[in-house]
């Protein structure tokens, strides 16, 4: 059951690259969703390695 807290995004594709997308998550065994989080997590962890951390704001501090 999909987590109402959580972000839906969607993005148009390319046939060729989800093609590729769901062969390369076959490959490691996950959902294609499941690969493109991992991607994104891995981007950020490379991203906050070389730039710091990035603070998640408190919902008080949103406004």
């Amino acid at each position: 059951m999909r987590n109402k807290n959580n972000k839906h995004l969607g993005i148009e594709i390319d046939p060729e690259l989800h093609y590729k997308l769901h062969y390369i998550s076959k490959y490691y065994g996950r959902s294609a969703n499941g690969e493109i989080l991992y991607l994104i997590r891995q981007e950020i962890k490379n991203f906050e390695k070389n730039e710091g951390e990035i603070e998640f704001p408190n919902k008080t501090e949103e406004g």
